[in-house]
């Protein structure tokens, strides 16, 4: 059984790999050559249905009812596999993403690993809830919550961080005893498909896990979506898809989990340590080219040390490497396709328009020995822009960040706030007690201090606004994939 026949991506129904349809297929291209990596077999709305009918037989053949230890043993034996076919997961994440070979190694296949194993440790310690309730002539009553799965989750999933943010949502929907349809982007297909390999390696019964590929309207996506047969969506993607998802599943009235856009900020105070201040700006406005929903775009630094901030951080990202992924080298890699390219150049066009200085970057490297062809794109940073101007506001996804001064703690709080988006911040200062008021202060999910993407795997993750709907992590993820049941016993 294999996922990728090394022309072929297919789609995984039922415990099987699907046999593919030339007439019903698209092509997988490799963000940094521009080169044709695979076909992928796209599903129709009859493989959807099949991949939903199998999910829910799944369920009623005691998937959903079997032990949490023996799903808890189950996410263990598949992080255990993970790590032996790890170079596998490399290798794919890359040739989906073209992301540097040290952040698939240390980050998204890491967490990959990490995921399942936080969510076998967090179910098996999970608890419930009990009340003892007094009632007249000294009788009790007690109440007790029972944890049932949701069903059969919809995993929508984006193309920048395919395998980690998959796993993220689908170890605790499988701890929890529910059975996924998930449809991976279409730009990132492999990891999900190598992963189904895995899963049944490790004994997920059929039916369990599955994989549809293909787009969103009139597509895979929506097939799954809009599917009578689902009991809840969890996607993570722009605010845009977001809504419309939520429109789709609205008349069901089915839960949804929704982690979106965000256009963070990060807020520089001038008693902070410059270079650990540099450090964290270069990983949250670079990271894998930018494309994070965490990374940071709007970049509020305290006017006295804003010319440190600015050409220490235009110094760095002079210093990053673009060039092949496998290049132990390389920091930085392509944006993910053409078309996302053209929309992040188009964002430069208009900060030209608001009157914005380039201070590093502004345009398409050349880079040779085969990689003109793919989706590269400079290191990007802007003054003399405000809040006012689109590019400040609108989330562009991409390697870029305007810098702006501000005067005092209320300003910066101020001008942090006044966006749609609510994702994350962080705050940098070496005030402690600075540091807590500004953090609590920002209207975000998530609200670092003197770091950034530092998580514990336990921990609340969501956003608000256009950000998103819900948590994620811990037992917040297990409030979403379950239902509780109040039982009630007078005694």
């Amino acid at each position: 059984m294999t996922a990728d026949t090394g022309r072929w991506i297919r789609n995984f129904v039922d415990g099987r790999f699907v046999e593919p349809d030339e007439r019903s297929s698209f092509t997988k291209v490799d963000p940094a050559t521009g080169a044709v990596h695979a076909r992928v077999h796209e599903a129709d709305e009859p493989l959807v249905d099949r991949a939903v009918a199998a999910a829910r037989q799944a369920l009623d053949d005691g998937w959903a009812s079997t032990p949490v230890r023996e799903r808890a043993a189950l996410l263990r034996r598949a992080a255990d596999r993970i790590e032996e076919r790890f170079e596998e997961f490399v290798a794919a994440e890359i040739a989906d993403t073209g992301k540097p070979v040290t952040q698939a190694r240390e980050l998204d296949v890491a967490r990959a690993v990490a995921n399942f194993r936080t969510f076998a440790d967090v179910v098996a310690a999970a608890g419930q809830e009990s009340f003892l309730t007094d009632l007249a002539g000294g009788r009790q009553a007690l109440n007790y919550a029972v944890r049932k799965p949701l069903g059969v989750v919809a995993v929508i999933v984006p193309w920048n961080l395919p395998l980690l943010l998959l796993t993220w949502k689908i170890a605790p929907a499988l701890a929890c005893g529910n059975a996924v349809v998930v449809k991976p982007s279409e730009e990132t297909p492999s990891t999900a498909t190598l992963l189904a390999e895995v899963l049944a390696e490790a004994g997920l019964p059929a039916g369990v896990y599955n994989v549809v590929h293909g787009f969103g309207g009139g597509s895979a996506g929506e097939y799954v979506t809009s599917h009578p047969g689902i009991d809840g969506v969890t996607f993570t993607g722009s605010s845009a898809t977001g809504s419309h998802v939520m429109k789709t599943v609205a008349p069901r009235v089915r839960p949804v989990s929704f982690e979106l856009g965000g256009k963070n900020a990060a807020v520089v105070f001038d008693d902070v340590d410059i270079d650990e201040a540099l450090n964290g700006l270069t990983r949250s406005v670079f990271t894998n080219t930018g494309q994070v929903c965490l990374c940071t775009e709007r970049v509020y630094v305290q006017r006295s040390v804003f010319d440190d901030i600015a050409g220490g951080l235009v110094e760095r990202a002079r210093g990053l490497r673009l060039g092949r992924p496998l290049d132990e080298a390389t920091t930085t890699g392509p944006l993910i396709s053409q078309t996302h390219r053209d929309k992040v150049l188009h964002y430069f066009d208009l900060a030209e328009q608001a009157g914005a200085e380039v201070i590093t970057g502004g345009g398409v490297p050349r880079l040779g020995e085969g990689l003109d062809g793919g989706s590269w794109i400079e290191p990007t940073l802007w003054t003399g822009l405000t809040n006012a101007d689109r590019v400040v506001r609108e989330e562009i996804f991409g390697p870029v960040a305007a810098l702006i001064p501000f005067d005092t703690e209320a300003e910066a709080i101020a001008l942090a706030n006044d966006t749609d988006y609510g994702l994350a911040a962080s705050v940098w200062t070496n005030d402690l007690r600075r540091g807590h008021r500004v953090a609590q202060s920002m209207n975000v999910g998530m609200a670092w201090v003197n770091t950034w993407f530092l998580r514990d795997l336990r921990s609340p993750f969501g956003g608000v606004g256009l950000s998103g709907i819900g948590r994620e992590g811990g037992e917040s993820s297990l409030h979403f994939y379950t239902e509780p049941t109040n039982v009630c016993v007078q005694l």
